[in-house]
């Protein structure tokens, strides 16, 4: 019989991790490489004025967005200034592009090996997108003045080798996070980014005490990020369980199996995760972004000025809520879509009825498929509600506090969370594997 424990679940949950060897090396293994991470993080491009980049920071929100991407990185323009957001790109594009072209589609249906094939070309895609990204980052920092011209850097031989070490920085993280999946805790590229934004977080802290004067908009901001926390979670975790039973005798590999007994199949609330909020921040910037190029002095406004205003997340009200409306509604729109889209590359339907598994009371086929299309589309409303009401959540906060030296991120806090609970459940399997509690009650 188990002695009784004296100390805290979770304070025992960590000092049996590091009692079991295997798992006391995954965790030191992911630690070492965040670790390096965060010193590749700090080494700079030549050539680059920090000052005038801090400025483009404040003025630029989309280069907050890239910047959470990298960890941290393109802050500083260092050789991981592109961070690992061509990979998420290429990942997109492979997961649209899948259900689209018949050879992609045919190859995902190979099972285990179709999937490996799959990430082989996503990794290949990736290459050419880096390149591109980080030209282009060159080129409008160059029209900024953070980046020395190329006349000046002595011919383009200069911006070449930074496109190359600015490729060679995301194929590194990228690799550093396939080490990670593979022989640590976790996934390895949510966890980089994860790193990348707790590393912030000293800042934050430190901004917040150069507002003792707002003590009270400070207080109510935290206990607004502490809600959006809360919710963050419920709505992770949430699903709907549809109930399924077998009772089937199937043949695989020459052998017979007969699948008996009910289970269910879990339907999460918010499927899509946080690919729409990245779509709907990308429309959204977009047009800012442009006309930010033709834009005309304080003194002489012209219409591109108008459009960078209308565009603006910084704007005061009642400017701001165009912007942050027009959002709202484009997270929900792109919610339904990508729900869409990943719930038919899944093909429930076909499985279950490959199986043997079926619905009780639902008729195998068609009508599988129409009740769990129809099962998707409610819970969606619920998990594109809570997307879009995160995504406006900073506005809110920041209107409701009138505190502007902190500004807290939707994808940040989803990243965060996200990273934490599935880390805790990844070694939640390891511990109750050895028969060790874990961390989860």
């Amino acid at each position: 019989m188990r002695p009784r424990q004296t100390k805290p679940r979770l304070l025992q949950a960590m000092i049996d991790a590091f009692r079991l060897p295997d798992l006391r090396r995954r965790i030191l293994l992911t630690f070492g490489i965040l670790v390096a991470f965060r010193f590749i993080a700090h080494v700079p491009l030549p050539g680059v004025n920090l000052d005038a980049l801090q400025g483009l920071f404040e003025r630029n929100a989309l280069l907050g967005m890239l910047d959470m991407f990298s960890g941290g990185a393109m802050r500083n323009f260092s050789v991981a200034a592109m961070g690992v957001y061509p990979y998420i790109t290429a990942s997109i594009i492979m997961m649209l592009m899948v259900p689209v072209i018949p050879r992609l589609q045919a190859i995902s249906h190979e099972g285990e090996a179709g999937q490996h094939r799959i990430n082989r070309i996503t990794h290949w895609l990736t290459v050419p997108l880096a390149g591109l990204a980080g030209y282009g980052q060159l080129v409008l920092l160059q029209r900024q003045e953070v980046v020395k011209s190329t006349a000046d850097l002595g011919g383009a031989l200069p911006i070449i080798t930074m496109v190359f070490a600015l490729m060679a920085g995301t194929i590194f993280l990228v690799w550093l996070g396939e080490i990670i999946t593979e022989y640590g805790i976790g996934n390895g590229i949510s966890i980089i980014i994860f790193a990348g934004i707790v590393a912030g977080i000293p800042d934050m802290i430190g901004s917040g005490f150069l507002a003792k004067e707002q003590f009270g908009g400070l207080l109510a901001y935290v206990l607004i990020a502490v809600a959006t926390v809360v919710v963050i979670v419920i709505f992770t975790e949430a699903h709907r369980r549809i109930p399924v039973q077998y009772a089937r005798t199937s043949f695989r590999g020459g052998r017979m199996y007969r699948q008996s007994g009910a289970t269910h199949i879990p339907l999460r609330v918010n499927t899509a995760g946080m690919i729409p909020l990245i779509f709907a921040m990308s429309m959204v910037l977009f047009p800012g972004v442009v006309a930010s190029y033709f834009a005309g002095p304080a003194d002489n406004p012209n219409f591109a000025n108008t459009i960078m205003n209308l565009f603006n997340p910084n704007a005061a009200l009642p400017l701001g809520l165009f912007y942050w409306g027009l959002f709202f509604v484009l997270v929900i729109a792109f919610a339904f879509f990508y729900t869409m889209v990943v719930f038919q590359q899944q093909d429930l339907p076909g499985t279950l009825q490959r199986q043997g598994g079926f619905i009780p009371g639902i008729r195998p086929g068609k009508n599988t498929a129409a009740y769990l299309n129809q099962v998707i589309s409610r819970i969606t409303w619920g998990g594109a509600l809570f997307l879009a009401a995160v995504a406006v959540m900073p506005f809110l906060a920041r209107e409701v506090t009138n505190v502007q030296v902190i500004q807290l991120s939707s994808f940040g806090m989803l990243i965060v969370v996200g990273v934490v609970l599935d880390t805790m459940k990844q070694m939640e399997a390891q511990l109750v594997m050895r028969r060790y509690e874990g961390f989860i009650k």
